[in-house]
């Protein structure tokens, strides 16, 4: 929740100033024509976020695979943001969560290696 905390500033503050005449024309005006400068989540095609985002099955591997997953599909969105960024201060915070984004990865793996670990140690009939 932290990153959306962090994208929603940082649109905030690139939008809260903007005038109608910058944004017709622009890949934010669908965004503002239902939304006005108000933050709502969704995709870079205005898909709206959803609960369904959540992927749990309830086992500890696949859900630790998701979430693996889940990290590498958001590092791999930032390093495309960065590359159509041609702002300091956005690419800075781009990098910023990438950065946080491959930590979390690798967290997640070192979990998911724990847990073979002990599961190979136990027998299961």
């Amino acid at each position: 929740m932290a990153h959306w905390e962090m994208i929603g500033t940082l649109v905030y503050k690139l939008t809260k100033d903007a005038t109608i005449d910058q944004i017709k024309g622009t890949p934010f005006e669908a965004h503002y024509v239902n939304h006005g400068k108000g933050l709502y989540l969704h995709d870079a095609a205005g898909a709206p976020w959803t609960a369904t985002f959540f992927n749990v099955k309830g086992d500890p591997v696949a859900d630790l695979h998701e979430d693996m997953a889940a990290e590498e599909k958001a590092r791999a969105t930032y390093e495309w943001l960065i590359n159509i960024s041609d702002d300091p201060g956005v690419t800075d915070t781009l990098r910023f969560l990438r950065q946080r984004e491959i930590v979390h990865f690798q967290r997640f793996g070192e979990a998911l290696r724990i847990i073979q670990d002990d599961m190979n140690c136990k027998k299961y009939y």
